[in-house]
């Protein structure tokens, strides 16, 4: 799965924060880590612990300046990886979600992506309609207002067009 954890992000934050400045590139890259580090394992591992994001998020603050660009633009990896725990559902499992507090073995967890074929497909669609809803509401069609995106990950609310500011 990928369009329902990055859709599901988005949206979420969006309507969370409402942040002009947030950086949705790098949300939609934390949205995802967690299936394409752990499917390398052959199933739900580490990634998929609520401590790999909580310990990713205090990398983060640690290495970054209070009140930073820097700060600001990575504090999106650790909240996606967060987000992808919920929306995946991870919380359901609890020896791999409460590793290594529930036991250090993982028990073989298939990841939950992967566990619920029948209903990736129409969560891939949602996802897909989620993005695309972004897609309209911030104006992405408008090479101005994406190449904002592209060059600074940003979501400009109400953008009217190439006229004006974005």
């Amino acid at each position: 799965m990928f369009f329902w954890f990055i859709g599901t992000a988005a949206i979420s934050v969006w309507f969370v924060f409402r942040d002009e400045k947030f950086d949705y590139r790098v949300l939609g890259i934390g949205a995802i880590l967690p299936d394409l580090i752990d499917i390398f394992s052959g199933g739900a591992w580490v990634f998929h612990s609520v401590l790999s994001s909580v310990l990713l998020l205090l990398v983060v603050m640690l290495v970054t300046s209070r009140g930073s660009i820097r700060r600001r633009r990575w504090l999106a990896l650790p909240i996606g990886t967060f987000m992808h725990l919920v929306f995946d559902g991870a919380f359901t499992n609890t020896k791999v979600f409460w590793w290594p507090f529930s036991g250090l073995n993982f028990g073989g967890s298939p990841l939950p992506s992967f566990d619920r074929l029948v209903l990736d497909i129409p969560l891939e669609i949602a996802g897909l309609v989620m993005l695309w809803w972004l897609w309209r509401e911030h104006s992405l069609q408008s090479k101005k207002a994406r190449d904002r995106f592209f060059s600074t990950g940003q979501l400009v609310a109400n953008y009217k067009g190439d006229v004006g500011q974005c």
